[in-house]
């Protein structure tokens, strides 16, 4: 089972947070980015830009962080965080 971790933070506290569970045949790529359009849709956030950088830190750490620099919209917290917790 593949699950996802989202967490919201402002000011290094947690506002809210998900987890995303797939059991589908799919591959670990498309996983992530589904889970990640049902936590944005549940935290009602646009859908954040894959800057490089993001890229090369989530496939060495299976963890990436999502600030204003990654979303079109306004945001109003600090970052959006998202982690694999299972494969």
């Amino acid at each position: 089972m593949f699950r996802l971790w989202g967490k919201e933070f402002k000011e290094n506290r947690l506002l809210r947070d998900t987890v995303v569970c797939d059991d589908s045949d799919d591959t670990r790529t498309h996983k992530v980015f589904r889970a990640l359009d049902e936590i944005c849709y549940e935290f009602d956030l646009s859908k954040p830009i894959w800057l490089d950088s993001t890229i090369e830190e989530f496939q060495r750490h299976s963890k990436a962080r999502f600030t204003q620099d990654h979303f079109v919209d306004s945001i109003d917290f600090d970052y959006l965080e998202i982690q694999v917790i299972e494969e």
